[in-house]
């Protein structure tokens, strides 16, 4: 058909190109002799009429949609395919590759045969040409990179590629590892449970979320004491036990590694940069509440086995409940015992809590999902927010000074995680300050002008120096707003 086409065409280019260019061809119309000249050109007219049915045929046959355009590219697919599939390793499934364009934290991923070398180094090992010029990153496995001072106290990990004909014999793989590894630091601000979630736990659910549990977590700067408080959490993101890096010496062996942890925000997971595109705060929440809800259980029940009056009691009085985190010294409240008063009387059922490094995080956690309001000033302990069922109500008092802290670490966070906040700016009569300084100091006036300054103003005068006096008819008007929400 091709063919056929192709010569219906030569014939017309022949036709059109004597009438139009006779002199080229050696023809005039007016020459009685024309078919005896015709013949020696014949050759030339032939090869005219190949050239231009190649040019009216060449975009046809490269254009994409053509049978045989889709052959040729069905062949580089199945070819593809069957590299991948090669057992052999080539140079792209050995790699180090570190992505640094976060602000707040630095990512590497490792792929190949990778060995642990504690307590500063993790190799690749290859007999590619990788090792023709030795690659080598560094990186800093903790979720503050822009703070320099915390930075400087983290280790500094080495990610270096190895001959393995050279060096293979020196770190032999005492323990093979079936799953992925991840590194990460819990050193830093780990001690401030504000930190401890905001810098570590959110970012390790973050990143771990995609490997369903089938993850080793190996832990620079490990504290036992954060395993045995974190460990119900731990578990329900890991199967598998953890690796103190520092001073487990034996040589770990993984397939692949990631070194250093994703951090969204302040206290939260952001779904746009989520592998699934909707994972929320509120899942990382029912991680929690899958981590701690068997203990709670357990309490539950021995309490009911003890005090079966007092808790058939408070379950027919059915009172909404209000946790209140109690502060002392710095940021405490000089009239708590009376704003207490004030909320029974309103109509709550009080829970002052004063939760310290030995509280178990379950009791804590029992307390306040169980709870319909939760107050507190401004500090690490409002963190206890994620511990709050979505609908509830979360009360931060915000001493002078504090504005900006308070709205970003925690009031935006609680907004996403579905809670009903409210923040109650304290008036400068409300503050320990008020008594310090003239009324027209500007720390009283236009505390923004002091904040200004810098961190060690804001937190020598308004985090360590303050202390807080509600003006409790100021204050009932919030908690009798809230109770009538509660109750309807």
């Amino acid at each position: 058909m091709m063919r056929q086409n192709m010569n219906k065409v030569a014939q017309i280019k022949v036709d059109e190109s004597t009438k139009l260019f006779p002199y080229v061809f050696g023809l005039k119309s007016s020459c009685g002799n024309c078919s005896k000249r015709w013949k020696p050109k014949l050759i030339y007219l032939l090869l005219f009429s190949l050239i231009s049915s190649c040019f009216v045929f060449a975009p046809q046959l490269l254009y994409f949609p053509y049978p045989s355009s889709l052959f040729l590219i069905e062949i580089e697919n199945r070819v593809s395919e069957t590299d991948i599939e090669s057992p052999k390793t080539s140079q792209n499934d050995e790699s180090i590759s570190c992505d640094r364009n976060g602000y707040r934290s630095d990512i590497c991923f490792m792929k190949g045969d990778i060995r642990t070398h504690s307590p500063s180094s993790i190799f690749l090992y290859t007999s590619n040409d990788l090792t023709d010029h030795v690659l080598q990153e560094t990186i800093k496995p903790y979720t503050r990179k822009w703070e320099t001072s915390i930075m400087d106290t983290i280790g500094e990990l080495k990610l270096m590629t190895k001959d393995v004909k050279v060096s293979g014999d020196k770190h032999k793989c005492e323990v093979n590892h079936d799953v992925p590894a991840l590194l990460f630091s819990t050193g830093g601000y780990t001690g401030n449970l504000y930190h401890e979630f905001n810098d570590g736990l959110i970012p390790l659910y973050i990143t771990s979320k995609r490997f369903n549990k089938k993850v080793v977590f190996v832990i620079a700067d490990y504290h036992r004491w954060w395993e045995m408080k974190y460990g119900d959490v731990l578990s329900q993101l890991s199967d598998y036990p953890l690796i103190d890096f520092n001073k487990d010496k034996r040589t770990h062996c993984f397939k692949e590694a990631i070194v250093g942890l994703r951090i969204h925000g302040e206290l939260t997971v952001d779904p746009s940069q989520m592998q699934d595109a909707t994972t929320t705060i509120n899942e990382f929440r029912n991680v929690l509440d899958r981590a701690y809800r068997p203990r709670i259980n357990r309490l539950d029940r021995q309490e009911e086995q003890r005090f079966h009056a007092r808790v058939a009691k408070r379950r027919k009085a059915h009172r909404p409940k209000l946790a209140l985190f109690s502060r002392t010294g710095s940021r405490g409240i000089t009239n708590e015992a009376l704003m207490v008063k004030m909320a029974q009387r309103i109509g709550f059922e009080v829970e002052v809590l004063r939760p310290d490094r030995t509280t178990e995080l379950a009791k804590i956690y029992r307390a306040v999902n169980s709870s319909n309001v939760m107050v507190g000033v401004h500090g690490a302990a409002m963190t206890h927010f994620l511990f709050m069922k979505p609908g509830g109500v979360f009360i931060q008092i915000i001493p002078l000074g504090t504005d900006w802290a308070a709205e970003t670490y925690y009031g935006e966070p609680a907004k996403k995680l579905g809670l009903d906040y409210i923040g109650y700016k304290i008036l400068s009569r409300e503050s320990s300050l008020y008594g310090k300084y003239d009324k027209n100091d500007p720390i009283l006036r236009d505390p923004n002008s002091i904040t200004r300054k810098g961190w060690q103003f804001t937190k020598g005068i308004y985090l360590n120096d303050q202390k807080v006096m509600l003006d409790l008819h100021r204050f009932k008007k919030v908690l009798v707003d809230v109770y009538a929400k509660s109750i309807s």
